[in-house]
C-alpha cells in the first residue's frame, strides 16, 4: 500500500501531498485494465496487523473497546457503520478544496469512492441511483442526493418544494421509504465489531456494561432521521456567514475522509475520498478485511465493490472471515486480480471498464454548464438513467439559495480561478478559463450576501485584461485570493447512513420527459463499448473576449472595478454618516479660466502643499471618511481596486494621447489622480510601486499640458472633450468621494485656457514626479524613470524659454519709437535664460549631449534677439555697429561652441550638428555684414573694421558646409557665394579708395580677384540666383575698368577689355535662366487669359523683374562701353601697325554687335523678354571668335 509516511490523526493541511508514488498495472483474467492509485493524503497511522479472531469468537458479543476512537481505524473508529460509513453530501468539495490544483485541469471526476462503485454497478443493480453533479473546468463533482433527506428538510422549513412537487410528477405517485430491516442493523453491528475485535489482539469476548446496549441500537435507529436532517446546510440567510469571523475558514466544507486517492482507471483520472480500514499482515503490506456470512454465497455486486475498493486503494490482497449466526469459522486470503473470478460473482473487468467510460462521456456531454446542478437519477427497479438540470427547474422559484448546493459551487468556482490566477508561471490561454470561473461564480452570488467573493471576483477579472502597464509585483499587503477560505462558513454535521438495499416505492417510468436533459434508455447501453463518447463540450464560452483596442479593454477592466467598488462600499455599515449622493448627478470637472488662475505664482504653493502631503503620506497617516477599518477585507479590496482604476484610466490617457485627444487625454488622467489621491489617503504606507505609478501619471500630465499648449487652436474642442462624463466614471467617482475629497491633484489637472499657465502646470508636474523620486530613494530603483523624468524636465524648460524668447521678440518688433530696451523685454530676457540654463543642466546629468546642444542653440539664439534688440531704430542714417551688439553677437557665439563641444563630433546627431554649425556661420555672417554696413568709424579705424569683418567672414564660412548633400546644402552654397562676393566688394573698394602703398593695394587686387571666382563658381551651381550671378559679374567688369584705368599701353588694354568682354559673354547662363522664367510666366498668362497686363514690379516666382531691369540697363551700358573702347583700340592698333587677320575679325564682329546694341538701346518699345533675347543672340555673336 503506498501511504504517506507519518501523516498521523493529526495531519497537516491536505494540500500538502506527499511525493506522488507510481501505482500498479493489475492484469486481470487475461482482460488487461490499467489502475494506478496514488495517496495524496492520509490521516491514517502506519497499518498494523490485524488480529486473527480464534475460532468460535462470538460477534454478537461487543469488545470493550467498542465504539471508542481508535488511531488504527482512524475517523471510521468512532461509528458502528465501520467502513460502510456513508458520505457527506457535500464530500467531494471538501475533496476539491483541498486539492484545487487538480480541478478543472487534470482530473475528471471527483468523488467519495461509493458513489464511484455505486454508479459503475449501475447496469447490475435493481436499487436506485440518485446523484447531484457539478462541473467544474474539465472535471466533474459527484455526491450523493438523498431525495428523501431533502423532502423531510421541505416538510419542515418550506425548502425544495418545487423539487418534492416535481419529483412527485416524475415518479407518479406519493414518495414512501421503506424502513430498514431488523437484519440491516444486526449486519452492520457485528461488522463494527468484528472490526473492533481485529484491531483489539483479544480473542476473547469482554463484558461491556449494559448501556452499551442501548448505545447501540439508540443511536442506530435514530441517526437516519435526526443527524440525517441537520446534516444538509441551511439555506444562507445571514451575510455575516460570510468569513466576518477570521477563523470561519476551519468552519466550511470539510474533507473528511481517511484517505484522498488520485485513481486513474484506465484513461480517467479521479480524485476518490475513501475510508475503507486497511490492515498490514499476510504475504502483502496492505489487506483489506471483509466478514461474510458463511450462509450466503458472494453475489456479483458484492464483489465488484470488494474489488473497487481494493484497486482505488492499491490494497492487493483481501482477507475474508467467514461467520454463521456471528459464530466465526474460517479465514480466507483472496488476490485482488482473483476477486472478478469468484465462485457466483464472476464479473468482467472489461466491462467494467467500459461502464465508466461510457458514463463518464454521457455525463460530460451533458453536464456542460458551470455553477448548475444536475441531478443524476434512476429509480429503484427502472432500467432508465435521467439526468436533469436542477439550476434550470429551480428558476422559476424566487430564491437561488433554495439549492444547498449554490454556495459551495460558488466557492469552489472561486477557488478554482484564485489557483489558476496564483500560478508563477501562468500562460495568458488560461485566461478564457479563469475568466468564464470567474462569471459564473459571481451569477450564482447574492450582493447583500457575499459582497467579499464578489469584490475579490471583479477585481480578479479586472485583472485578466492587460493594460499595457509596467509589471506589477504582487503586493504583500493584500494577497490576491483575499481569504476566500472564510467564504462559507456553514457547520456540517455528520451524514448518517441510510440502507443502500433500501428502495423508493416500485414505479413504472413515465413514457416521455421532456424536463431531462439526457436520457440512457437502457442501463444495459453502458456496458457497450463505446456507446456513449465524450464531445466535450467543455465551457462553450470559455474563449476570452477580443477587444478591439486598449479603450475596450480598460473600459471592461473599469466596469469590473466599479462592480467591485459597490460590493465594498454597500458592506459598510456606517453609510449613515455620509451626505446623499446620487450617482446619476454627474460631479462638475473644474475648468480653470485665466481670469480665475492665479498664474504660475500660485502653481508654487499648491506644489509645496502636495509634496508636503506626500511627505505625510510617508509617515504613515491615513484616513478613510466612509469608517472603513484598515486592515479589513473592505480595506484591503478597496485599495486594490482603486488602484486598478488608477491604472485603467493612465492607459486610456496614454491611449487618447496617441489619438491627439488631449481634452479627453486630461480628463482620464485626472480620473486616475483622483484614484490615486484616494489611494494616497487610505494607504498607510505608500509601496515604492505605487510611488512609481504615481510618478508615471504625473509625467502622463505635464505631456497632456504641454501638448494642449502646444494645440491651442482646438481648445473648445478639447474643452467639450474634458467636460464629458460616462454614467461609469461618475458612479467611480462616487465610490472615490466615499474616501476623500479628490482635489491634491486639482492643480495638475485643470484645463486653463492660459498658454502660460499651461506651461507652467506642465513643467510642475515634472517637478512633481521628479520630488517623490528623489524623496522616496527611488531614483536608483527607477533608472529609467529617472532618465525620462528629467528628460522632459529639460523639455519643457525649453519650451518655457522658446515662450519667453518669442515674446521678447514680439515686444522688440512692437518697439518702434523708443529706442531703449523695456524692462519687460529684459524680464523676459532673463525667464528665458533661466529656462534654458536650468533645461541644460538637466540634460547633462543624463548625459544627453544632443537636447544640451540644442538647448545651447537656443540661448545663442536668445543672445541674438538680445544684440538686435541693442541695435539703433530705423532712419538714424549715423547708425553704427554698437559694442553691446558685438557683445551679445559674442556670447551667442559662445553658446553655439559649447553646443558643438558637447555633441563632439557630427556622427553623434548629423542633423543637430548641421543645425549648429549654420546658426554659428549664420551668427559669423551677420555680425560681419553688420560690421560692413554700419562700421562703428566712430571707435575703429577702417582697416581694423576690415580686418574684424574678414575674419568673421571667413570663420562664417568654415562653418558653412557646401559639400555634404543634404536639404541645406543650397543654402549654404548661396551664403558662401555671398561671402564671397561681400569680401570680394570690400577688396574692390579697398583698392579704389587706397592710395600708397603697392604691396598692400597688389595683395587686395589678389584677393578680390580671388573672392569674386569663388563667387561666381558658387552662384553657377544654384539654379534660382540668375540675378546675384550677374550682379557679381558686372562688378568684375567694372574691376577689370578699375584696372584699364591705370593701364597705359594699347595692348595691355585691350587684353583687359577682351578679359572684361569675356566675362560678359559668361553671363549667358544667367540670362537664359531668366529668359526660362519669363516664357514659364508668359505662358501662364496665356492660360489664365487675364486681359490686364502685369506690371513691373510683379514677380514670378523667385525673379525680381525691377531687378532684372536695372541690372540689364547696367549690362547694355557697361558692354556698349567696352565694345566702343574695344572698337577704338582694335582700329588705332590697325592703322599703326597693320591688323592680323583675328584682330580684323574681332573688330568686325564687335563692330556688328555695338550696331545692334545701340539700335536695340534705342528702341524702347522692347519689352523684358525681347531684350533678353536680343541679348542672348549678341553674346552668342560676341561668344563666336574667342
Amino acid at each position: 500500500m503506498e501511504e504517506p509516511c507519518g501523516a498521523g490523526a493529526a495531519a497537516p493541511l491536505r494540500g500538502d501531498a506527499e511525493e506522488p508514488k507510481q501505482g500498479s498495472v493489475l492484469f486481470l483474467g487475461g482482460n488487461e485494465v490499467k489502475s494506478s492509485a496514488v495517496v495524496k493524503y492520509s490521516s491514517a497511522p502506519p497499518q498494523a496487523a490485524f488480529a486473527r479472531l480464534q475460532e468460535k469468537t462470538d460477534l454478537k458479543l461487543p469488545p470493550a473497546n467498542w465504539l471508542r476512537e481508535s488511531a488504527k481505524l482512524g475517523p471510521a473508529g468512532t461509528t458502528i457503520l465501520g467502513n460502510s460509513k456513508k458520505s457527506k453530501p457535500f464530500s467531494s468539495f471538501g475533496m476539491a478544496y483541498d486539492f484545487i490544483d487538480s480541478v478543472g485541469n487534470d482530473v475528471d471526476v471527483v468523488s467519495d469512492s461509493e458513489n464511484i462503485k455505486k454508479l459503475l454497478k449501475i447496469p447490475y443493480s435493481k436499487s436506485h441511483v440518485s446523484m447531484a453533479v457539478h462541473r467544474i473546468g474539465r472535471t466533474l463533482l459527484l455526491d450523493e442526493l438523498d431525495i428523501q433527506e431533502l423532502f423531510m428538510r421541505s416538510s419542515q422549513t418550506g425548502d425544495w418544494t418545487w423539487l418534492k412537487e416535481f419529483y412527485q410528477r416524475l415518479i407518479d405517485q406519493k414518495w414512501q421509504r421503506k424502513k430498514k430491516s431488523k437484519e440491516h442493523w444486526y449486519q452492520k453491528a457485528i461488522l463494527s465489531k468484528f472490526l473492533y475485535y481485529s484491531i483489539n489482539g483479544d480473542g476473547a469476548a469482554q463484558p461491556v456494561p449494559s448501556t452499551s446496549k442501548q448505545h447501540q441500537e439508540g443511536p442506530v435507529a435514530g441517526e437516519s432521521d435526526e443527524a440525517g436532517r441537520a446534516s444538509w446546510p441551511a439555506p444562507f440567510e445571514m451575510p455575516s456567514s460570510l468569513s466576518e469571523d477570521p477563523g470561519a475558514s476551519n468552519q466550511g466544507l470539510k474533507n473528511d475522509f481517511v484517505r484522498n486517492i488520485l485513481w486513474t482507471f484506465e484513461d480517467i483520472h479521479m480524485l476518490v475520498g475513501s475510508n475503507m480500514p486497511i490492515f498490514g499482515g499476510g504475504r502483502y503490506p496492505a489487506v483489506s478485511l471483509r466478514l461474510r456470512d458463511n450462509n450466503k454465497p458472494i453475489n456479483v455486486l458484492t464483489g465488484i465493490d470488494y474489488w473497487l475498493d481494493n484497486l482505488i486503494c492499491n490494497v492487493p490482497e483481501l482477507v475474508m472471515c467467514f461467520h454463521v449466526n456471528g459464530i466465526v469459522q474460517k479465514y480466507e486470503m483472496i488476490k485482488t486480480e482473483d476477486i472478478p473470478n469468484l465462485e457466483n460473482s464472476n464479473f468482467s473487468t472489461k466491462v467494467i471498464k467500459d461502464i465508466a467510460q461510457n458514463i463518464l462521456s454521457f455525463l460530460k456531454s451533458n453536464c456542460t454548464k458551470e455553477g448548475h446542478t444536475y441531478w443524476l437519477f434512476k429509480a429503484s427497479g427502472s432500467d432508465i438513467v435521467k439526468l436533469y438540470d436542477l439550476t434550470t427547474l429551480c428558476e422559476e422559484t424566487e430564491d437561488k439559495y433554495q439549492n444547498p448546493f449554490t454556495m459551495p459551487v460558488a466557492i469552489l468556482l472561486y477557488k478554482v480561478a484564485c489557483n489558476m490566477m496564483l500560478k508563477k508561471n501562468q500562460n495568458k490561454k488560461h485566461y478564457g478559463t479563469i475568466r468564464t470561473l470567474l462569471l459564473n461564480c459571481l451569477k450564482l452570488l447574492d450582493n447583500g450576501r457575499h459582497p467579499q467573493i464578489i469584490a475579490s471576483a471583479n477585481y480578479m477579472l479586472s485583472e485578466l485584461f492587460q493594460l499595457d502597464e509596467p509589471k506589477k509585483e504582487d503586493s504583500a499587503d493584500f494577497p490576491i485570493n483575499g481569504n476566500s477560505d472564510e467564504s462559507y462558513s456553514e457547520e456540517e454535521e455528520e451524514m448518517p447512513d441510510s440502507d443502500e438495499n433500501g428502495s423508493y416505492s416500485n414505479s413504472s417510468d413515465p413514457p416521455d420527459d421532456n424536463k431531462a436533459v439526457a436520457i440512457i434508455k437502457s442501463v444495459g447501453e453502458l456496458s457497450v463499448p463505446e456507446k456513449y463518447k465524450s464531445v466535450h463540450r467543455i465551457r462553450p464560452s470559455c474563449a476570452f473576449p477580443v477587444c478591439h483596442g486598449t479603450e475596450e479593454r480598460c473600459r471592461l477592466v473599469l466596469n469590473h472595478v466599479l462592480e467591485g467598488l459597490k460590493s465594498v462600499d454597500s458592506s459598510v455599515k456606517k453609510e449613515g454618516d455620509l451626505p446623499a449622493a446620487d450617482p446619476s448627478t454627474p460631479i462638475p470637472l473644474k475648468y480653470e479660466d485665466e481670469s480665475t488662475s492665479g498664474g504660475p505664482e500660485s502653481l508654487e504653493k499648491q506644489m509645496a502643499l502636495f509634496l508636503d502631503k506626500m511627505g505625510s503620506f510617508q509617515k504613515g497617516k491615513h484616513s478613510s471618511q466612509s469608517g472603513m477599518i484598515p486592515g479589513s477585507w473592505q480595506y484591503k479590496m478597496k485599495l486594490q481596486l482603486i488602484l486598478k482604476s488608477s491604472r485603467a484610466y493612465y492607459v486610456l490617457s496614454d491611449a487618447a494621447m496617441v489619438l491627439q485627444k488631449y481634452g479627453r487625454a486630461l480628463r482620464y488622467i485626472k480620473l486616475a489622480l483622483q484614484c490615486h489621491d484616494t489611494y494616497c489617503c487610505l494607504c498607510g504606507s505608500m509601496l515604492p510601486e505605487v510611488l512609481v505609478f504615481l510618478c508615471q501619471c504625473l509625467t502622463l500630465c505635464g505631456d497632456i499640458q504641454l501638448m494642449l499648449a502646444q494645440n491651442a487652436n482646438n481648445r473648445a474642442a478639447y474643452l467639450e472633450e474634458y467636460n464629458y462624463q460616462t454614467k461609469e466614471d461618475q458612479e467611480i467617482l462616487h465610490s472615490l468621494h466615499r474616501e476623500s475629497r479628490c482635489q491634491v491633484f486639482a492643480w495638475a489637472t485643470d484645463l486653463s485656457t492660459d498658454l502660460e499657465y499651461q506651461l507652467s502646470v506642465s513643467c510642475k508636474c515634472y517637478e512633481a514626479a521628479y520630488e517623490i523620486l528623489l524623496f522616496s530613494n527611488l531614483k536608483s530603483q527607477n533608472p529609467e524613470q529617472h532618465i525620462q523624468v528629467l528628460k522632459r524636465m529639460g523639455n519643457i524648460r525649453n519650451e518655457i524659454g522658446v515662450f519667453y524668447m518669442n515674446q521678447a521678440a514680439a515686444v522688440q518688433t512692437e518697439r518702434v519709437v523708443s529706442k531703449n530696451v523695456s524692462t519687460t523685454e529684459q524680464q523676459l530676457w532673463k525667464k528665458s535664460f533661466s529656462c534654458f540654463e536650468e533645461g541644460i543642466q538637466n540634460f547633462e546629468s543624463i548625459d544627453d549631449a544632443t537636447n544640451a546642444a540644442l538647448l545651447l542653440c537656443n540661448t545663442g539664439r536668445l543672445m541674438r534677439i538680445c544684440a538686435q534688440a541693442h541695435c539703433a531704430a530705423e532712419g538714424d542714417f549715423k547708425r553704427e555697429f554698437s559694442p553691446e551688439e558685438a557683445l551679445y553677437y559674442n556670447k551667442a557665439i559662445d553658446y553655439y561652441l559649447k553646443a558643438l563641444r558637447s555633441l563632439g563630433k557630427r556622427d553623434v546627431h548629423p542633423a543637430v550638428w548641421d543645425s549648429v554649425n549654420w546658426e554659428l556661420s549664420t551668427t559669423y555672417f551677420t555680425m560681419a555684414t553688420l560690421q560692413q554696413d554700419y562700421a562703428p568709424l566712430s571707435r575703429k579705424a577702417q582697416e581694423q573694421i576690415e580686418k574684424e569683418v574678414s575674419e568673421a567672414m571667413m570663420k562664417s564660412l568654415k562653418y558653412c558646409d557646401v559639400d555634404t548633400v543634404s536639404e541645406r546644402q543650397p543654402l549654404c552654397q548661396y551664403r558662401a557665394a555671398t561671402i564671397h562676393h561681400r569680401l570680394a566688394s570690400m577688396y574692390h573698394s579697398c583698392l579704389r579708395n587706397q592710395v600708397g602703398d603697392e604691396h598692400l593695394r597688389k595683395q587686395h587686387r589678389v584677393l578680390a580677384d580671388l573672392h569674386y571666382s569663388k563667387a561666381v563658381r558658387l552662384f553657377q551651381l544654384l539654379k534660382d540666383a540668375p540675378c546675384e550671378f550677374l550682379r557679381v559679374q558686372l562688378e568684375r567688369v567694372a574691376f577689370a575698368e578699375f584696372q584699364m584705368a591705370s593701364q597705359n599701353s594699347s595692348a595691355g588694354k585691350l587684353k583687359t577689355l577682351s578679359g572684361a568682354l569675356d566675362i560678359m559673354t559668361k553671363t549667358k547662363g544667367a540670362f537664359q535662366l531668366i529668359r526660362k522664367e519669363l516664357v514659364a510666366e508668359t505662358e501662364q498668362m496665356s492660360k489664365d487669359e487675364s486681359p490686364e497686363s502685369v506690371s513691373v514690379n510683379d514677380s514670378s516666382a523667385g525673379l525680381n523683374k525691377e531687378e532684372v531691369l536695372k541690372l540689364l540697363g547696367i549690362f547694355e551700358s557697361r558692354m556698349s562701353f567696352l565694345l566702343l573702347q574695344s572698337i577704338k583700340l582694335l582700329t588705332s592698333s590697325k592703322k599703326k601697325i597693320g591688323g592680323s587677320n583675328e584682330e580684323e575679325a574681332v573688330l568686325k564682329t564687335n563692330k556688328q554687335v555695338y550696331s545692334l546694341l545701340l539700335r536695340a538701346t534705342a528702341n524702347k518699345g522692347l519689352s523684358l523678354l525681347e531684350r533678353t533675347e536680343l541679348l542672348l543672340s549678341l553674346l552668342e555673336q560676341l561668344a563666336g571668335p574667342h
